[in-house]
């Protein structure tokens, strides 16, 4: 085998990883939103702040978000965020296989799949936006760590798909 060849096979699998994971998250969100919706909305109230630190929250309360309505909204558009990357990523995926037969073009099977990667790392480092916001590090350093993970292996992706 080819080095080019090679490193092509592993920015396949590793695109098809990132898919195959958020793909999950999003069966997740359909199927069972009340496991993600739940802590998401707590932390747009920040609630478990304003319960374990009521003196830094009373400096950043105005920034919670209690609308329940509100609150599903964004959950939703994260959800269809999520499934709209999970797709390209699948394209990627897909197009990066093609490309292993000469099916496609390498470079854009690449562009794709860099899209794709992009758009993954995206939702991550929305979520440490975001969160960081809502001061989620003060009771869900779980999370946070969870999205710097998740902002880190897209990352790595897509580094390893420049390296092509």
């Amino acid at each position: 085998m080819a080095f080019e060849t090679a490193i092509l096979l592993s920015q396949a699998v590793s695109v098809f990883f990132l898919a195959a994971w958020l793909t999950t998250g999003v069966i997740e969100n359909l199927f069972h939103s009340r496991l993600n919706s739940t802590f998401t909305a707590e932390v747009m109230d920040m609630a478990r702040m304003r319960e374990d630190y009521p003196d830094a929250y009373q400096d950043v309360a105005y920034r919670r978000v209690t609308s329940k309505g509100l609150q599903k909204f964004l959950f939703r558009l994260i959800v269809a965020w999520e499934t709209a990357v999970s797709v390209l990523l699948w394209i990627g995926f897909v197009a990066l296989a093609m490309a292993l037969f000469g099916l496609m073009e390498v470079s854009s099977a690449r562009t794709l799949a860099v899209l794709g990667s992009l758009a993954f790392t995206s939702v991550w480092a929305g979520f440490l936006i975001g969160g960081n916001w809502y001061c989620y590090w003060f009771c869900h350093e779980g999370a946070q760590n969870t999205h710097y993970q998740m902002t880190l292996w897209g990352l790595g992706t897509l580094i390893l798909l420049a390296s092509g």
